[in-house]
C-alpha cells in the first residue's frame, strides 16, 4: 500500500507517469470505492446524500468513459488501466487535500479556503495534463489541452445532469 501512496504522490509531484502503475482491472476495482468515499464527502457538504450518491456515479463513469474516448481516439487503448488508475487516484489525492477548505467553505467565507481550492485546482489540471501527455505519448502542453477539454467536458455533463449542483457550488 505505501508502495501505491508513493506511486500516487510521485505522479502527483511529476517524477513518475501513469506508465509506472500496473495495468491492472484489480487496480482499478480497488481504486474505485477509495476514489467514491472522497468525492462523496466533498460532495455531501453542499448536497443531498441521494443527489451525492448519483453524481459520484456519474463522475466514475466520465473518468472511465472520456478516459477511454481519448485513448481511442488517440489510437492508445493499451494505456486505458493506467491512465483511469493514475486519473482517478490522483484525483482522489487532491481531493482528501481539498476536504478542509471545501468544509470551511461550507460553513464561512474564508479568502485563504478559496485561494486553496484555486491552487488545488490547478493542480489537479496540472497532473492531470501530465497524465494525459504519458498516455498520448505527446509534449505537456498537449496533455494540458486534452486535460481542459476533459475537465471542462466532465463540468458541462455534471451541470446538464445536476444543475442545482452549479448553483451551490
Amino acid at each position: 500500500m505505501y508502495e501505491l501512496l508513493s506511486l500516487i504522490f510521485g505522479i502527483c509531484i511529476f517524477k513518475k507517469g501513469p506508465q509506472d502503475i500496473p495495468a491492472s482491472n484489480t487496480l482499478i476495482r480497488l481504486l474505485i470505492p477509495v476514489y467514491a468515499t472522497i468525492s462523496f464527502l466533498i460532495l455531501i457538504l453542499n448536497t443531498s446524500w441521494a443527489t451525492t450518491v448519483m453524481q459520484v456515479a456519474v463522475e466514475i463513469l466520465l473518468i472511465m468513459g472520456l478516459s477511454w474516448a481519448i485513448l481511442l481516439i488517440a489510437d492508445k487503448p493499451a494505456h486505458y488501466q493506467q491512465t483511469v488508475c493514475a486519473l482517478m487516484a490522483t484525483d482522489a489525492l487532491i481531493s482528501f487535500i481539498a476536504l478542509p477548505s471545501m468544509a470551511t467553505l461550507t460553513t464561512q467565507n474564508s479568502d485563504l479556503a478559496y485561494i486553496a481550492i484555486l491552487l488545488l485546482m490547478v493542480w489537479h489540471w496540472a497532473v492531470s495534463g501530465h497524465i494525459f501527455s504519458h498516455a498520448l505519448d505527446r509534449p505537456l502542453l498537449f496533455g494540458l489541452a486534452v486535460s481542459f477539454m476533459y475537465i471542462l467536458t466532465s463540468y458541462q455533463v455534471m451541470g446538464t445532469f445536476f444543475p442545482e449542483a452549479l448553483l451551490t457550488e
